[in-house]
């Protein structure tokens, strides 16, 4: 839902599903180490918890996770103080220091924001304008 709607947990906290889609040139190791990084840097922030987003079973003859499953973790955080934001941030800063082809993808009650290959001018108007439907600001 639009409008300043939030995923709420019966403890305030916002839920965000976040999918990390490494470049597609990169091999699964790399991607994984991209996971891991990205996952360590979202553990300094004041969030609630962050693990895993739960995946659908392997199919039969796959070996491993696929990519988006790796990449897919559910981040709680409060819905005050500002943690949103700062995410929001954190998820910018960390994209703009790869060269790679890296996408991040934020869900909040099925409103999706793509981050990726835009300019920086383009995606802070994008983000800017997502921030607002999920805070009210």
């Amino acid at each position: 839902m639009r409008g300043g709607h939030t995923d709420q947990q019966a403890d305030g906290a916002m839920k965000v599903l976040l999918v990390l889609s490494p470049d597609p040139e990169l091999d699964s190791e790399a991607g994984e180490r991209l996971t891991r990084q990205l996952r360590a840097e979202i553990a300094e922030l004041d969030v609630e918890s962050i693990r895993p987003a739960p995946g659908g079973p392997t199919p039969d003859g796959a070996k491993g996770t696929d990519p988006v499953t790796l990449g897919a973790m559910v981040v709680a955080l409060s819905a005050s103080g500002g943690v949103f934001t700062a995410l929001i941030e954190s998820l910018r800063d960390w994209l703009g220091r790869s060269s790679a082809r890296n996408r991040v993808s934020l869900t909040i009650d099925g409103d999706t924001i793509e981050l990726e290959g835009a300019s920086a001018a383009e995606r802070r108007d994008l983000i800017d304008a997502y921030i607002r439907r999920h805070t009210g600001s």
